[in-house]
């Protein structure tokens, strides 16, 4: 039996720029810690002087993930091409935090297989704000 690329990544990068930012630090800091020196180079890069709130806030949220979550949260390389199913949800709850709420509680819970999701949900719209008031706006 052989899988491809699509079996196990099923899903194609976001096209959204500032998704993309997003899911290089999930899976730089989920692979590498929350201190990976990339992650905070590409914050830098992307956000120039005001990156410090951005990678501040997406630490937090990777912290209240790994400690919110029931399971394993599979992420993908770096240099892969296409997401995984968890990198996806992640990517579509920050696209939605702000304009549908309901709906990012949902992949929130499926994700993390816990009902009390508040904690990440607050950290995913604070990364989100933030992305968006540094001019990057997550969709």
């Amino acid at each position: 039996m052989t899988t491809d690329t699509t079996t196990l990544l099923p899903h194609a990068l976001p096209t959204c720029v500032n998704a993309r930012i997003a899911l290089f630090a999930m899976r730089r800091m989920g692979a590498h810690g929350l201190a990976d020196a990339r992650a905070a180079h590409a914050f830098f890069t992307a956000f120039g002087q005001g990156f410090r709130r951005p990678l501040v806030l997406m630490r937090v949220l990777m912290a209240e993930l790994a400690s919110t979550a029931a399971g394993t949260i599979a992420i993908a390389p770096c240099c892969c091409a296409r997401m995984t199913p968890a990198e996806a949800a992640l990517v579509s709850i920050l696209g939605r935090i702000e304009m549908a709420p309901e709906k990012a509680r949902l992949l929130t819970t499926d994700l993390l297989g816990v009902r009390r999701v508040e904690n990440v949900l607050m950290a995913a719209a604070a990364v989100t704000a933030a992305f968006a008031d540094e001019g990057r706006p997550v969709s």
